[in-house]
This record gives C-alpha cells, structure tokens and sequence, in this order.
C-alpha cells in the first residue's frame, strides 16, 4: 500500500515528459508501474538530502548563506585533532599561494596589458589576431632555441676549445673533385657601403660565409672531451625536433579550439544567455577595466546579433535568390581560378629568368644584380598584395555571412600565397635537379650553377622573409599613415569616399601565416632563420597596434574571436603540413651538396639515418627498426589506425546522441515544472 503523501498513478501520467516519452515509444505501452512510481517519488527526496561535497565558494548561494556554511564548517573543525586541523590549515595556504602564484604570472605574459586594451577598444576578433601574433612570437623563439642549441652552438664550442673540444672533418670518398668546388661571393680589399646592404639584403657576400645558412656547417662530428657528437644526426633529428613541435602545439591548439567551437555553434542561445546573464567579471574594480570589459561584450553581442540576421536573411530567400547567386558564386569562382593560374605562371618564369641571369659577372655587385634577384619576391609579393585586392571585392558579391567571408577569403590567399612559395621552390628544383644533358651527371645536380643549393635555397628563403618586413614596414609608413593623414585634413569627396581604413583580420593573418610557412621552410636551409622570424613578428606587433590605434576605425560587421582563433590555428596546420613536402623532398630525395655542408659524405641527407643504426645498433635492433619502416609494418598500421579512428567517430556520435537526449531531457524537465505549478494553482484555486 502506498504511504500517504505518494504521488498517485494518474498524475504521474499527466506529466509533459511521461506523455512525450509515451509517444516516443508507439502511444500504446505504458511506462511504468503505481509502485515504481511511488518508489521513485520516495527515492526523490531521499537523493535531495545527499550532502554534495563542495566548497561554499562554489555554491550558487547568497553570500550570508555562504558566511554561515564557513561559520558551521570553522565549527565543525573544532573538535578535530591537531593534525587534522594542520593538515586542513596547510590545504587551504597552498591553494591560496598557488591562486596568488597564478595571479602574478598573468603579469608576466607577453603584451598581456596591451592585448586586453585592444580587445575591449575594437573587439574580440582583433584581438585574436594580436594573440596569435604573440603565439608565434613564442613558437619562432622556441624552434630558434633547439637549432642554437643542437646545431649552432656545437660549432661555437669547437670554435674556441670550450670542454676541450675539437672539429672532425671527413673528406668526401668516391666523388668527383669538381662537385667540391664552392667559392662563396666574399668581399675583400676596400668595400662600399652599398655592397654591405646588397648582402644584408640578398644573404649573400659576408653573410654567406657566416652561421647563417646551411653552408657554413662543413663538418662531421664534434669531439667533446672524449664524447662524439654527431653532427650530421643531430642536424637532420633538430630539423625533425622543430616540425614535430610545431605540429604538436598547433594540433593541441586547433583540438581545443575545435571543442571550443562546437559547444558555441551547437547551441547560439546558450551562449547568447552566458553573455547577458553571466558574462560580466564582479572582481573588476579598476573603472577603466571595466569599460574594456563592458566594450568586449558589447561587439561579442553586436556580432551574435548581425549573425542572427543574416541568417534569418538567407533562409528568407526565394528559388529565383538562391538561382542567382548560385550562378554568380560559380562564375567569380571561375574568376578567382584564372587568377590563381596567372599568378603562378608569372612566378616560375620570373624565378627562372632570376636564377639564370643574377649570376652574370657583369651584373655583379651592382644594383641591376640586386634587383634580378629580388625579382621572385618581388613578383610574389605583388600577386599577394594585387590578388587578395580582387578577392576581397569579389566576396562581397557573393552574399555571405561575416565569419565565413573571412575564412573563404583567407583560404583563397592563403592557396595563393603557400602554392607561390611551392612554385617557386619548384622552379628551383627544377634548375638544381632537372637539367638536362651532362650538366648532372658527375654530382646528380647542376654543381656549375649550384655548388652549395642549399645555401641558395636558404638564401631564397631569407629573402622573401626580409622582403615581406620591408612591405609590412612600408605599407604603414607609406600608406596607412598618409591615408589618415588626408582623410582628417582634407575635404575633397574623393578622399573622404575612401574614409579611414578597417583593419582587416584575414589580410593581417595571412601576412603572419605565410611568413611562418616560409620560415618552417628556410629554418633546415637557414638555421638562425627562426631568430630572425621572431625579431620581425616581435616588431610587427607594434607596427600593426600603432596602425590600428591611430589609423584604423571599429569594425563595421564584428566578427567572433572563437572561431577565429580555431580557423587560424587550422590555416596555420594547414601551412605546416605544406611545408612538410618540400623539406621531405630536399632531405629524401634531392642529391645533398659535395661542396659544403654536413650531409656532403651522404647521397641524400636522409641516408645519415640508416647509416647510424648500421653503424651503432645491434643486428636485432636493425631488424626490427627498418622493420618499422618497411610496407609490411606500414600497411597494418595504417588499418588498424582507421579502425581506431572509424571508433572513435562512432564514439563521438553516440555522445553526441546522448548529449541531444539530455537537453531534451532538461527541456521536458522545465514543462513538467510548468505543469506542477499550473495543478497547485488550479488547486489553490
């Protein structure tokens, strides 16, 4: 029998979730029965009354309620021992030094002060741009810390005897006298000032010869003390160090980002109701704080507004609309594809005039050389200034929502500006490997025109990063800045119908994604490359802030810092694994240079690998690493590898049904909570 107080049967059944779950299941089976009904309503109390083990600082409680669980809990510890109370004391010291710890080293990140102002005078989305500038600040520094440490730095120690160390040099065996010959351009006797900024700029003369580039490095192994160090291995295993982490922090990056990006687009209301109701920070005290604060939720709300409209705006169209535009996203499409072939036709023939006439010795040292030389990077940096013009005036014909306008633009560039650079290292192969006749036959490369190709390489490489700071330097100094200049002073129609410039995220992002495909590049050419990555990145901080401070306007269509921050880490990925193929091709299968070089002993550089563990490892662990890199192992690996991927799709989508079966859980959980309330006022009644 029940109790007095359980809920009958039929009531039960009267509840939204019940009837909704009813007929789910066929409208015919009944759910239940009146004694699992009434056990389930004395059991609701029951799990009510369970104490929940948390911190009254966590409890979503009034702070006079919270003041009186801390009194009952101080209370409480009274009758404890005094290890007990120790230990509790200790506890509760560690947290808060740990707390404060975090506290003070906020202060230390990186332009932390200037990036929180940015946000909150120009939005989130700016933001993102400036934090990703910071990111690869840091990952430029840190990839020029492993080279330095495991490539130059040996050559440093050596140099001086520091540890009592030697160099060892190994005389190339079985190789053509002429495939060692390599004169470097130095400059000796009386040089003119002119001749220094030719090499400063183009890598060559006394920069050749330096720490540098790839050149430089001539030796076999370094002797410390009685230690051998391997300096092939350790040049090829730093290049492998520097790629594996940069692929493993934006990997880890774009997987939160991801999940960051999904809770938001799974539920817009959601995220909506945390920024009105639970989006202000009631710690802040500094009133310039606060109105940083109060600005960085205003645009975040502006752009989850203009998103809403847009998109009510594209499922309001007509078949004729979509007709329409569909046909036009076709044909600038087309457009754009004629643009792209165009540009990377004028690169291979520019790069090819370059490599065969900037070596002439009546062009030598003269200006005319100079600019044969920077005539590839001069001809890229045209197409990726002209093209992303005419993208950009392109997208907006084609009707899409903000955030996608910038991903489908970045993602036009950035196949631009990444397939510029694989032309033009294309074109270069094709001069160092691909000559015809008996040009290649001593050495496997054309050693007449290319006696160090990698120093050539690394020089290219050192180019285009210097060309690019140069056009960034110009672009604010010569544009940016006269651009305000006229639109404040004068009122002519013309010049106020440009009107003061927005800082445009995708074309900014695009600068800095490219700039570090090409140091990813030129770091295995250029060892200190990364060092000059991060001194440029660390000054176009401030050249792109005192631009957007005193030139640029808000943006008049916001645009979301979450999924721009994931969009750029994924074009950064994509940048990397781009890279990926013209290192592995350099390193697997184009001859590695006689002349100069660590790998110069070796066919190709990635022969040192298998040499070391001929040499070095016993017969069993031979057999079983080039087990490892044999198909028979490959093949397995790769199946069972998609078995664990196609498990954890599959996991993925049944959290995912789990997830839609609670919400609408809590939704049915809010109706019957609707229901109760209109009974006990009808019975009130």
């Amino acid at each position: 029998e029940e109790p007095h107080g359980a809920a009958p049967v039929d009531f039960l059944q009267e509840l939204p979730s019940y009837q909704s779950t009813r007929r789910r299941r066929g409208g015919t089976q009944e759910l239940g029965t009146a004694g699992s009904y009434g056990t389930a309503a004395r059991a609701l109390p029951k799990e009510r009354d369970k104490p929940t083990v948390r911190i009254a600082r966590e409890q979503p409680l009034r702070m006079a309620e919270k003041r009186r669980i801390r009194a009952t809990e101080k209370a409480d510890t009274e009758d404890l021992s005094r290890w007990e109370k120790w230990r509790i004391t200790s506890n509760k010291s560690w947290k808060k030094a740990l707390s404060e710890i975090k506290d003070l080293t906020s202060y230390l990140v990186l332009w932390q002060r200037d990036i929180r102002s940015i946000e909150g005078k120009f939005g989130a989305g700016v933001q993102s741009y400036f934090s990703f500038l910071r990111f690869l600040v840091l990952l430029n520094f840190i990839i020029f810390i492993i080279m330095f440490s495991f490539v130059t730095l040996p050559i440093i120690i050596s140099k001086y005897g520091i540890f009592n160390s030697t160099v060892a040099y190994m005389s190339p065996k079985n190789i053509d006298d002429i495939c060692t010959i390599y004169e470097p351009s130095t400059n000796e006797g009386l040089v003119y000032f002119y001749t220094y900024l030719n090499d400063l700029l183009s890598g060559t003369g006394f920069l050749e010869v330096t720490s540098l580039f790839y050149g430089y490095y001539s030796i076999d192994a370094v002797w410390i003390s009685i230690m051998k160090y391997n300096f092939p291995l350790a040049y090829l295993l730093a290049t492998f160090a520097y790629l594996a982490l940069s692929f493993c922090w934006l990997l880890k990056g774009s997987v939160e980002g991801f999940k960051n990006h999904l809770v938001h687009d799974a539920d817009p209301f959601q995220s909506y109701c945390n920024k009105v109701f639970a989006g202000w920070d009631f710690c802040i005290t500094d009133p310039s704080a606060a109105r940083l604060k109060y600005r960085s939720l205003k645009y975040e709300l502006q752009t989850d507004l203009q998103e809403e409209k847009l998109k009510r705006k594209i499922a309001e169209r007509t078949t004729k609309e979509k007709q329409r535009i569909y046909s036009l996203r076709i044909f600038i499409n087309i457009i754009v594809l004629a643009v792209l072939l165009g540009c990377f036709y004028s690169i291979y023939r520019v790069t090819v005039f370059s490599q065969e006439n900037s070596s002439g010795a009546d062009n030598e040292n003269s200006l005319v050389n100079l600019f044969v030389q920077y005539l590839p990077s001069v001809v890229i940096t045209a197409a990726n200034f002209i093209a992303p013009l005419i993208f950009s005036f392109l997208i907006r014909l084609e009707d899409y929502t903000p955030a996608f306008e910038i991903k489908l633009t970045l993602l036009r560039c950035v196949f631009l500006r990444l397939a510029s650079i694989g032309v033009l290292l294309l074109s270069l192969w094709s001069q160092i490997a691909g000559c015809g006749g008996d040009k290649c036959k001593p050495c496997g490369y054309n050693y007449k025109l290319y006696p160090c190709w990698e120093t050539d390489v690394g020089q290219e490489m050192y180019k285009l990063m210097i060309f690019d700071f140069i056009v960034i330097l110009a672009m604010a100094l010569f544009v940016d800045f006269p651009r305000k200049l006229l639109v404040t002073h004068c009122s002519c129609k013309l010049v106020q119908m440009f009107g003061y410039k927005e800082f445009e995220i995708s074309g900014n992002v695009l600068e800095i994604i490219y700039g570090q495909t090409i140091c990813w590049i030129g770091t295995f050419f250029s060892p200190l490359l990364p060092a000059i990555a991060t001194i440029k990145y660390f000054i176009i901080f401030y050249i792109k802030k005192i631009v957007l401070i005193h030139t640029c306007k808000s943006a008049a269509r916001p645009i979301r810092a979450s999924s721009s921050n994931f969009f750029f880490l994924v074009v950064l990925l994509i940048g990397l694994l781009l890279a990926f193929v013209p290192l592995a091709v350099s390193i697997a299968h184009i001859p590695s240079s006689k002349a100069c070089g660590v790998f110069r002993n070796v066919n190709t550089s990635w022969e040192v690998i298998p040499n070391v563990i001929l040499d070095k490892f016993s017969k069993g662990w031979q057999q079983f690493l080039f087990g490892i890199a044999s198909e028979a192992f490959a093949v397995p690996f790769f199946v069972i590898l998609c078995i664990i991927v196609f498990y954890v799709v599959a996991l993925a989508r049944a959290h995912k049904r789990v997830i839609e079966q609670l919400r609408e859980q809590l939704v049915l959980e809010s109706r019957d909570k609707m229901f109760l309330i209109r009974k006990i006022t009808d019975a009130q009644k």
